[in-house]
């Protein structure tokens, strides 16, 4: 028996999220298991960093999976790849201890959300960015950002759906940015994300873009612990999962 790890990225467009759906919906999890039937004829079981909802996009996910194939460690990614459909694709694989865990070994999780914020929008860029084609003011959104990093109680930002335990993450940074052709980027790397955090967060600072909110009230908004104080749910497509850390440094 050995532990594998991929690491992995995928257009989640037609996809009803990561994990395994009881009611045969196609997921990204559904089909790695599928693929990987074929190559070890076994019913494996792959453990993925965390869990993408439906349109979210991912540039390097992690999983690990258990098996007793005699597939190189380091074949697993050639092989996969010669058999997956063209917007999933796996960037490398390796053979890791068997205590190693993809969900609760990880350190840290980086997000991207991409807005395009022009007037007219892009059809390259339909699938991959929220359009806004009113101006946004990237200088009072950065300001905002600012007072959510830190450890604290995120629950004005999480939605209720599978949601238990303990409020509080670490937000270790948080930025936006203006880049070419009116792309904005918004980038929050934290020790854990509730359920639809980022998406909550990006949609109450957008608001502070639109000038229908100021920065000190995002703060207000983080103290009230109230889900109902924060701006809308950005859509899913504009976001993707760009790194996880683990202790190695990986």
């Amino acid at each position: 028996m050995r532990n594998i790890c991929i690491v992995f990225q995928y257009d989640g467009t037609r996809y009803h999220g990561f994990q395994r759906q009881t009611d045969g919906l196609l997921t990204i999890q559904g089909v790695l298991e599928a693929k990987l039937k074929l190559l070890t004829g076994e019913d494996l079981s792959i453990i993925g960093s965390g869990r993408t909802d439906a349109g979210v996009h991912a540039l390097n996910q992690v999983a690990n999976f258990r098996t007793n194939s005699r597939i190189p460690a380091d074949r697993f990614a050639p092989a996969l790849n010669s058999i997956l459909p063209p917007d999933i694709l796996v960037n490398f694989s390796e053979e890791v201890p068997m205590t190693f865990h993809a969900r609760f070994d990880a350190l840290a999780k980086t997000y991207r959300y991409s807005v395009l914020n022009r007037k007219v929008h892009s059809v390259f860029l339909r699938n991959y960015a929220y359009h806004i084609p009113y101006a946004l003011n990237i200088d009072e959104m950065n300001r905002a950002g600012q007072y959510l990093i830190g450890s604290y109680d995120f629950s004005s930002f999480a939605s209720s759906k599978g949601e238990s335990g303990n409020p509080v993450r670490q937000v270790m940074d948080l930025n936006c940015q203006r880049g070419e052709d009116d792309l904005v980027t918004i980038t929050i790397r934290a020790n854990g994300f509730l359920y639809n955090m980022v998406r909550n967060i990006v949609g109450t600072l957008i608001e502070v873009g639109k000038g229908r909110l100021s920065p000190e009230e995002v703060q207000e908004i983080l103290q009230g612990r109230d889900r109902t104080l924060a701006g809308p749910t950005a859509p899913a497509h504009g976001l993707a999962l760009v790194d996880v850390e683990y202790c190695n440094g990986s």
